[in-house]
């Protein structure tokens, strides 16, 4: 009879395991992207001309090689110095490019090349107070590491934003090239957010974008 009951209950906490594991969510494996494509798409001026925000947003994911030609876009390396596609202020490369999906909240790591895990559930939904959040493929998240941000002077708060806001156009830029929707956006629960990102003192959440197929 004993024997009986320890089998009951440890069926019984491998199910409770179980179904926490399911609704927290299993941590991640790292995703190694494929080397970004770095040519093709439509002339500037004709991307320029197509540069729009969208909120609308289809349930189709984007294919590994479209987020890693989108990373690169937006800021990855493109000189053998470690220099990148998009400005930094005294190249602090302060900026720190999380992608929210599906799958998960990953880090990516341009060096490599590479999604590290963070946060094993969907947490699009904590990435914006907009509705349509939740419903994008990808959410970017983008994150100031104020420990990069050396040296004297005043106003870089106002550096490190226009640093964002460089990384964010070559993202519009590279979505109207390629057909894709995207919005940038500040309404953002920083507080929550940061607490579910296991954020440092020193990281702060300048502004997010979502990212998907236009909804049809």
């Amino acid at each position: 009879m004993k024997t009986k009951l320890t089998v009951i209950a440890i069926l019984l906490f491998t199910l409770v395991l179980a179904s926490s594991l399911a609704s927290h969510g299993a941590d991640p494996s790292p995703i190694q992207l494929p080397s970004p494509q770095m040519e093709g798409g439509k002339p500037l001026m004709q991307t320029l001309k197509d540069r729009i925000s969208l909120r609308t947003f289809g349930e189709e994911k984007l294919p590994l090689q479209t987020l890693s030609n989108l990373l690169w876009a937006a800021f990855g390396i493109n000189r053998p110095d470690g220099r990148r596609t998009a400005p930094s202020a005294r190249n602090w490369q302060e900026i720190d490019i999380y992608v929210s999906s599906p799958e998960g909240l990953f880090l990516w790591d341009a060096q490599k090349n590479l999604l590290n895990p963070i946060v094993g559930k969907d947490v699009r939904g904590l990435t914006g107070n907009q509705p349509f959040a939740k419903e994008a493929a990808v959410n970017l998240v983008y994150v100031a590491d104020y420990s990069r941000v050396t040296g004297e002077g005043e106003g870089k708060d106002v550096w490190v934003g226009a640093d964002t806001g460089f990384i964010s156009q070559n993202v519009y830029l590279y979505c109207a090239s390629e057909g894709l929707a995207t919005v940038f956006r500040a309404n953002v629960d920083r507080e929550t957010l940061a607490k579910e990102m296991k954020l440092k003192p020193e990281q702060k959440i300048m502004f997010a974008q979502s990212v998907g197929y236009p909804k049809k």
